[in-house]
C-alpha cells in the first residue's frame, strides 16, 4: 500500500515493543501492527454513518485469533474459524471499555475496530497489544478520538513487577493486572491477585504507569508521522430552547423523583414525568418531527436526570434510595435453599440478589480450553463459573438466546476471583451456576458472595471466604470528587465508576474498573479500593454468620470421590489385558475410573459403600508385595521343589518346599495342589523382583499372635 513507518521504544530493559503503520489495511481510517517479540496484531478502525434514530455511541470492537498465526489448525470436523471464544470475547470486551469513554458527547456514528492476531510465538500474550493497537489505529485515523492510551500487563514475579510477563513467567506470578490508562490516569483495569494487598496493587499500578508514558510517547510520535488530519463530525445535541423548556417543567419535581428509594417505583415516576413533559411540550416545537421530537426528548430528560441526581449526590450526599455515602444496602444470605442440588445459596444486597448452585463432578466433567496462543494449546478447567442474567432479574420482556458478552465477562469475574480458594488437590471438578434472579447494581459482586456460600455448602474445603462489593464515583464541574460505596443501578447509570473489588480477609483476589471519564488519578482510585476493602470485611462478617466454614463433608447427593496412587508399573496390572480388569471393577461397582500416566487413579461412585468397593479392587490389583507380610495366596503351580503361589492380582511368588512346613515335607503335593488357597509370608523380595514365601514362618507369626 504506502510507505511504512514505524516506531520501536523500550517498555524495560529486557523488553522491545513496535508500532507501525502503512504496510496492512491501507484503506482503513487507521490501521497499524503491533508487535512484541514474534507475537503481531493487526488493529484498525472504521467508521460509517450513524444509524437511524440512534442515540448511543455505536462502537463495536472485534478481535479474533488465527490458527495459522501459530502454526496450528482448528481443531473438530470444521477446519476454519468461526464464532468468538470465550477468550476472544473476554479482549473485545478489555479493548472497548478504555476506549469508549474517549469519544466526543454527542458521537453517534458507527465505529467498528476490529483486531487480528497474524502471528503468535507462544511466548508474548496478544491481548495487550490488540488493547494498544486499538489506540493507535485511532489516533491514526481521521476519528475525534481524545487519545492515546497505553495498555499492559502486570505481574508480580519473587516480590518484583514485571511489564508484560511472558506466558511462562506468568506461571509464577501473584498478579495478573491489565491496565489501561493515560500517563498518570487509569481508565480501565481488570484481573486477578493470590492475596494481594491494596499497597502491593498501588504498586503495581504505577509500576504500569511508567510504560504507559512510554506506549503513548511513541504513538503521539508515530501520528505526527503518519495520522489522518481529523475531520470535523457532526455531533447530535439537543437544541437549547427545547433542553431549557424540559428542565423548567421538570424544575420542582424531578428532585423528588429521582431519590425514590425503591428502583421500580423511581422507574415508574420517571416514566409518567417523561411522558408528561412530552405532551406538554409538544406544541412549543411542531417544527421537530415526530421520529425527531422524541429522539431529542429521550437524549434531554436523560441527560437532565444525570444532572440532577449528580447534583443531589455531590451537594447533598444524598443517595437515591436514602443511604450514606459510605452505607452498604441491607444484606441477607442463605444456604441449603434447594433439596436436591449438591450446594445452594442465596444471597442479597438490596435488590439484587443472586441464587447460586453449585455441582460436583469428575475429570469427564471438566472443561476443555483451546488456546491458540498457549504451547500447551488444551488444557482442562476443572472450576467454571457460569452466570445467566434473564430479562425478569429487571422486570423485563425480550427474546431468550446464550449468554452475551456482558454474560461471559461476569461469570469470567466472578469466577477468577473465586477460583484463587478452591484447594488444587481437591478430586472433583466444580461447576457453579450464578442465576440472578433480580438486579439493581452489581449482580457480578453478588455472585462471587453467593458462590462462595454455596461451595460451602456443598462441602468444598475453600481456604477462605471470597467476598465482592462495588465502589463508585461521581465527580462534579469544580473539581468536586465524591466516592460511594456499593453503588445500585443509577448510581452506576447516572455515575462515572464502578470499581468492583474482591477478596478474602487477606487479601484481592480479582477487580475490574469500568469508567465513563478520559481517565482518573491512581491514587483517588487507591481511596476507592480502600472503601472496597472496608466494606468487604462488612460483608464477609455476614457471610461467616450465614455459614462459618464448608462443611465436614460433601453433600450426601454429590457423588463420592477418592484418590489412589499407585506404582506407574502397574498400570498395566490394574487395567488388565484388553481392559479387563479396570472393565471388571466397573461393572461390578458401578463406579467411574480415570487413570492418570504418573499413577494417579481418581475413583467416583454413586455412594461410599460402592466407593469403597471400587478403591479395595484397585489397590488389590496394584499393591506391592511387602518383606514381612502376611498373605493368602493362590497355588498357581506345583514343581517338584516347590509351589508357585500369587500373593496378589497378577503377582506370585515361589514357596520352597523347604519354607512349607516346620518338619521335612517329602512332596509338594502333600500340603499343597493347584487351586489351593495358602497362607504365606514374604520373607524376601531379591534385586530382579523375585518373591522368596514361607508357609512355615507365616504359621508360627499367627501361633504367637
Amino acid at each position: 500500500m504506502g510507505e511504512e513507518k514505524k516506531i520501536v521504544f523500550q517498555l524495560d530493559d529486557s523488553r522491545t515493543m513496535e508500532i507501525s503503520t502503512g504496510k496492512l489495511a491501507g484503506l482503513a481510517n487507521g490501521s497499524c501492527l503491533v508487535r512484541m517479540g514474534d507475537s503481531i496484531v493487526l488493529t484498525t478502525a472504521c467508521s460509517g454513518a450513524p444509524r437511524e434514530g440512534t442515540d448511543f455511541f455505536p462502537l463495536q470492537v472485534d478481535y479474533r485469533e488465527k490458527y495459522a498465526a501459530a502454526g496450528k489448525f482448528p481443531g473438530g470436523y470444521i477446519k476454519r474459524e468461526g464464532r468468538p471464544s470465550t477468550k476472544e470475547i473476554l479482549i473485545c470486551r478489555m479493548i472497548d471499555r478504555p476506549i469508549r469513554p474517549l469519544f466526543p458527547k454527542g458521537f453517534f456514528d458507527e465505529v467498528q475496530v476490529c483486531g487480528t492476531m497474524l502471528s503468535a510465538d507462544g511466548v508474548n500474550e496478544p491481548d495487550v497489544l490488540a488493547m494498544l493497537g486499538a489506540s493507535v489505529s485511532l489516533m491514526l485515523s481521521d476519528l475525534p478520538f481524545d487519545g492515546p492510551i497505553g495498555a499492559v500487563r502486570v505481574g508480580q514475579i519473587d516480590g518484583k513487577y514485571v511489564i508484560n510477563p511472558t506466558i511462562e513467567e506468568m506461571k509464577r506470578s501473584r498478579l495478573e493486572l491489565i491496565y489501561a490508562g493515560r500517563p498518570g490516569q487509569v481508565i480501565m483495569i481488570e484481573g486477578e491477585a493470590e492475596f494481594l494487598t491494596e499497597a502491593e496493587m498501588r504498586d503495581a499500578m504505577y509500576a504500569a504507569d511508567a510504560a504507559i508514558v512510554k506506549q503513548c510517547e511513541a504513538q503521539i510520535e508515530l501520528a505526527k508521522i503518519a495520522g489522518r488530519p481529523k475531520k470535523d463530525y457532526k455531533l447530535y445535541q439537543v437544541p437549547e430552547a427545547l433542553q431549557k423548556a424540559m428542565e423548567d417543567f421538570c424544575a420542582g419535581r424531578i428532585e423528588d423523583v429521582c431519590v425514590i428509594p425503591g428502583k421500580e417505583d423511581r422507574s415508574i415516576a420517571m416514566d409518567a414525568l417523561r411522558a408528561e413533559m412530552r405532551e406538554a411540550l409538544r406544541e412549543n416545537f411542531a417544527e421537530l418531527s415526530d421520529q425527531e421530537y422524541g429522539f431529542m426528548t429521550a437524549i434531554g430528560f436523560d441527560d437532565h436526570v444525570r444532572d440532577v441526581t449528580r447534583r443531589i449526590i455531590l451537594t447533598k450526599q444524598f443517595r437515591p434510595d436514602g443511604r450514606g455515602i459510605t452505607d452498604i444496602r441491607p444484606l441477607s444470605a442463605e444456604v441449603n435453599v434447594l433439596p436436591v442440588v449438591h450446594g445452594s445459596a442465596l444471597f442479597s444486597r438490596g435488590e439484587t440478589q443472586a441464587l447460586v448452585i453449585t455441582t460436583l463432578g469428575n475429570e469427564k466433567d471438566a472443561q476443555e480450553i483451546e488456546d491458540i496462543t498457549s504451547p500447551e494449546s488444551i488444557s482442562n478447567k476443572r472450576f467454571y463459573l457460569h452466570y445467566n442474567f434473564p430479562n425478569f432479574s429487571v422486570g423485563e420482556v425480550g427474546r431468550i438466546a446464550g449468554p452475551g458478552r456482558r454474560e461471559i465477562g461476569h461469570g469470567n469475574l466472578a469466577e477468577r476471583s473465586v477460583s484463587k480458594v478452591i484447594p488444587k488437590d481437591f478430586p472433583y471438578v466444580i461447576r457453579c451456576v450464578s442465576e440472578i434472579m433480580s438486579s439493581n447494581g452489581s449482580t457480578s459482586m453478588a455472585s462471587v458472595c453467593g458462590a462462595t456460600l454455596s461451595l460451602m455448602d456443598a462441602g468444598v474445603p475453600i481456604t477462605a471466604p471470597v467476598a465482592g462489593i462495588s465502589c463508585g464515583l461521581v465527580t462534579g464541574d469544580n473539581g468536586e470528587r465524591l466516592l460511594l460505596t456499593d453503588i445500585i443501578g443509577a448510581e452506576d447509570h447516572f455515575g462515572d465508576m464502578d470499581f468492583k473489588v474482591c477478596g478474602t480477609r487477606e487479601g484481592i483476589t480479582g477487580f475490574q474498573l469500568d469508567l465513563k471519564l478520559p481517565g482518573i488519578p491512581i491514587d483517588l482510585l487507591c481511596e476507592g479500593m480502600e472503601r472496597d476493602r472496608v466494606a468487604r470485611l462488612k460483608i464477609l462478617d455476614v457471610m461467616e454468620a450465614c455459614i462459618a466454614e464448608p462443611r465436614a463433608d460433601i453433600s450426601p447427593r454429590a457423588p463420592r470421590i477418592d484418590v489412589v496412587k499407585i506404582n506407574p508399573d502397574k498400570i498395566g496390572a490394574l487395567i488388565g489385558p484388553g481392559g479387563k480388569n479396570i472393565r471388571s471393577i466397573t461393572e461390578d461397582t458401578k463406579a467411574s475410573i480415570d487413570v492418570e500416566e504418573d499413577g494417579t487413579v481418581k475413583i467416583m461412585a454413586a455412594n461410599l459403600e460402592q466407593l469403597n468397593a471400587a478403591k479395595d479392587r484397585v489397590i488389590a490389583c496394584t499393591a506391592e508385595a511387602e518383606i514381612g507380610k502376611i498373605y493368602r495366596g493362590k497355588v498357581v503351580t506345583i514343581r517338584d521343589f516347590g509351589a508357585f503361589v500369587e500373593i496378589l492380582p497378577g503377582m506370585d511368588g515361589l514357596l520352597h518346599i523347604s519354607e512349607m512346613a516346620d518338619y521335612r515335607v517329602a512332596k509338594v503335593t502333600d500340603i499343597c495342589s493347584e487351586g489351593d488357597y495358602v497362607t504365606v509370608k514374604v520373607i524376601d523380595i531379591d534385586n530382579s523382583g523375585k518373591i522368596r514365601l514361607s508357609r512355615k514362618a507365616a504359621l508360627k507369626e499367627m501361633e504367637n499372635n
